[in-house]
């Protein structure tokens, strides 16, 4: 009778929710924009009288779990005419929604608290979205819309100055960066070494920046995520974009191939030789140019296709006699699959290379070095219910090095051939990660992710007494290159070195009321490749390295705690604080020498850095004035002590800054509709000076004279601000067909501050005194740009 009471219980409950399952139906869909068809990321989709609400995907996607009846449903997005529509579902439906841009300021059927509550409610912290819209706003140099250029006016984002390469999150190095483009790895972002960046404003459809609180889904490195999409093209109608400046021009062609079914876009750009780098006597060119390209097609309501495509070069040339080229090459072909209308998924097989070449013609060689590798990834996103959601899958990517191959150019050539020793690794890894409602006030983020990284055979690898591949001179109280003990062969198919690491992610947040909440964040992170640079050079050389017996992978622990909250009138504050410590940090030993290294691990030791600080975002989101403005104060340091008590390690042992340690970041943004014709622009920006290491003294040598440097970073070159503005005219700012064009006339650096790229120190031949010597890179640089669509 027992067992009988309990089955007929079990009976019940499960009629009661299968009962309370028939009550809840299921909207999903697609939204797009009206006039391209191009899919939306991040588009709110509001219940106002259920008090929920959803956001769209990378792709456009969104699905929501509602009681069966009738629902006003308000679809909200920046720079897009809201819709507000009344539906009435008796089961789960699809309802895809067009939205228009919005070309004049309208009065909005809008439920302002419901959209701000969305917005802080969510877990998600440490995060920065720009339109393209909005970047090109921004006043960069020489009249060029930048996306990187325009992170450094973000809070906890920097460089190590003007004309440098890559961009630096939160005390992290460039190669702690992960740069993504339609899914595919970029390993070098910038054009003309730090001039400009990879990416094509016109072809870009949405830049998300992630400095912290990293969802499962991302991994390989320890400092931020920047993830860019690229746009479908209009499978509407057939578009020209482009544009003309003083340095360079860019075109951009997008149209459909079968009408509201498929699309195209392919884009080019390239800089003018001979106009950006201009000796008086020497015949010197300095360029770049990229493509990009995509391929759309909607096979049906269920299945799409996407292929896409980037190329770009960089070629800097001195006299014929020294050349420089180096760029990246990506490919991606994606399927998304609907298996319902909860359960979305995306399979992508990535191919990526970056190479770096050098030629030498006064020697007599070239040099050729690259990174290679080949990704497939599937990523699933699961809508369990509007309190969960669920996403998970797996990657696996295949590497192949190529540290470098000295090819001498003819029979005179000082050199012999040289090919350095072909690297190979896999990378393996598998996530899960919850989005969870757990009350009116409380959302949480967690997640795992396991990585797994098999560092491959190769011809020959070298072996070291105790495994220590650099020793410590007590004599000369210095670290040199160890003596190989033996030499060994292996195959790719065996493996050298295997690592592993369980990486959690944590977030959470608590709604105080709907407009502020308070957010936390922990996450951890593994890097299994390292860049070997000598920055020191006026053509760095990018060499990337993987972990191995002798490199161990950098291991980032992450704590974030931030308070944020929306105003009315549309602003909006963000604060953070936060602390991350990375385990493993390569540094270099005094003296190392990177240059066709056969065995880099004899210039290295493994140390460890820091960093923490507090990021303050203040901004205006609408009217005829926009902005925000944003302050980082941060410390980063190095430290890597002696592995032994005998030995000092670098810098004694200290703590030490790293080179992009900027005490004080200030950046002030803003752009103004000054009519219907006229927009205004500009940006000012405030850093505590770069780290670098000055003589402390000198000595002679048979009649030399000698510097002798201090501690590592210990001094700093001075403060760095300036002043951009920009002006843009729209002669008929209402034609919405046929040719339209606009003016951008920019000024940057506008009082024309002469901030230090670097100091050195020399001895003048009149007066025998030593003197500091300033090397500025940029003045005052006005330009003119024309920008056009048809």
């Amino acid at each position: 009778m027992y067992y009988r009471e309990k089955f007929i219980l079990v009976i019940l409950l499960l009629v009661a929710l299968m009962g309370h399952c028939q009550d809840k139906i299921t909207l999903s869909g697609v939204i797009t924009d009206y006039n391209s068809n191009e899919t939306l990321i991040g588009v709110n989709v509001i219940i106002p009288e259920l008090n929920i609400g959803t956001s769209t995907n990378v792709y456009g996607f969104y699905s929501i779990t509602i009681p069966k009846g009738s629902h006003s449903v308000l679809v909200s997005y920046l720079g897009y005419q809201s819709i507000d529509q009344r539906v009435t579902l008796d089961r789960s439906s699809k309802i895809n929604f067009k939205l228009t841009p919005r070309t004049e300021f309208l009065q909005e059927v809008v439920v302002q608290e419901d959209l701000e509550k969305l917005n802080v409610e969510t877990p998600q912290m440490s995060v920065n979205n720009l339109s393209i819209a909005t970047i090109k706003k921004i006043p960069a140099v020489l009249g060029e819309t930048d996306v990187i250029k325009s992170l450094l006016l973000l809070p906890g984002v920097s460089n190590a100055g003007e004309a440098s390469s890559g961009f630096n999150v939160r005390g992290g190095a460039t190669d702690q960066n992960l740069i993504l483009l339609d899914e595919a790895t970029i390993f070098n972002s910038d054009h003309l070494f730090g001039f400009f960046s990879v990416f094509n404003p016109d072809a870009i459809k949405n830049v998300k920046l992630y400095k912290g609180g990293i969802p499962a889904r991302y991994g390989g490195r320890v400092s931020s995520v920047l993830d860019i999409y690229q746009k479908e093209g209009n499978s509407k109608d057939f578009n020209l974009t482009g544009g003309i400046g003083v340095l360079s021009m860019r075109l951009l062609a997008e149209g459909p191939i079968v009408k509201d079914k498929s699309s195209f876009l392919i884009g080019g750009r390239s800089s003018y030789a001979h106009l950006f780098l201009k000796f008086t006597e020497n015949d010197n060119t300095a360029f770049f140019y990229d493509l990009n390209t995509k391929l759309n097609f909607k096979i049906d309501d269920k299945n799409s296709i996407y292929i896409s495509g980037y190329f770009g070069r960089d070629v800097f040339d001195v006299d014929d006699s020294f050349k420089n080229s180096y760029g990246n090459s990506v490919a991606n072909l994606r399927w998304n699959h609907l298996f319902s209308d909860k359960l979305f998924s995306n399979l992508s097989l990535i191919y990526s290379d970056y190479y770096y070449g050098l030629s030498l013609d006064f020697v007599g060689f070239k040099w050729n070095s690259n990174i290679q590798n080949f990704n497939v990834k599937y990523d699933l996103r699961h809508y369990l219910s509007n309190d969960i959601e669920l996403q998970y899958g797996l990657q696996n990517i295949y590497y192949k090095f190529n540290p470098g191959e000295i090819i001498p150019q003819n029979e005179s050539s000082g050199v012999n051939y040289l090919k350095l020793i072909d690297k190979y690794a896999n990378e393996t890894a598998v996530y899960v990660q919850v989005d969870q409602k757990l009350s009116d006030k409380i959302n949480i983020a967690y997640g795992l992710r396991f990585s797994n990284f098999i560092r491959l055979g190769q011809r020959e690898y070298y072996t070291y007494e105790d495994d220590m591949p650099v020793r410590f001179n007590q004599t000369l109280d210095i670290y040199e290159k160890a003596t190989p003990i033996d030499t060994i062969s292996s195959s790719k198919s065996e493996s050298l070195k295997t690592f592993h690491n369980f990486e959690p992610r944590f977030a959470i947040s608590y709604l105080i009321d709907g407009s502020q909440s308070i957010k936390a964040s922990y996450n951890r992170m593994s890097q299994y490749l390292h860049l070997i640079s000598n920055t020191s050079s006026p053509t760095p050389l990018d060499v990337w390295a993987p972990s191995g017996t002798y490199i161990k992978p950098q291991i980032l622990d992450q704590y974030a705690l931030g308070y944020f909250k929306n105003f009315r009138q549309n602003y909006s504050i963000e604060t953070e604080v936060f602390y991350k410590f990375i385990k493993n940090r390569v540094n270099y030993i005094d003296g190392a020498d990177l240059i066709a290294n056969q065995a880099i691990e004899q210039v290295i030791l493994n140390g460890k850095s820091q960093a923490y600080g507090l990021e303050v975002l203040l901004k205006k989101n609408s009217g005829n004035l926009q902005g925000w403005l944003s302050y980082t104060l941060s410390k980063s340091e190095q430290k890597t002590p002696g592995r032994t008590p005998d030995e000092p390690g670098i810098n004694q042992g200290q703590w030490y800054n790293t080179p992009y340690d900027k005490t004080h970041d200030i950046s002030l943004t803003a752009s103004y509709s000054l009519s219907d014709n006229w927009s205004l622009a500009g940006n000012f920006i405030f850093q505590t000076g770069r780290p670098t290491t000055y003589p402390i003294g000198q000595y002679q040598y048979e009649g030399t004279t000698f510097p002798n440097f201090g501690s590592r970073n210990k001094n700093r070159l001075p403060f760095y601000h300036r002043l951009d503005f920009s002006a843009t005219y729209t002669p008929i700012p209402k034609k919405k067909s046929g040719w339209r064009g606009e003016w951008v006339f920019s000024v940057y650096n506008i009082y024309d501050r002469k901030n230090a790229a670097s100091l050195s120190f020399r001895e003048d031949l009149e007066t025998n005194q030593n003197e500091a010597v300033k090397l500025s890179i940029f003045g005052i640089i006005p330009s003119i740009t024309y920008n056009f669509r048809f």
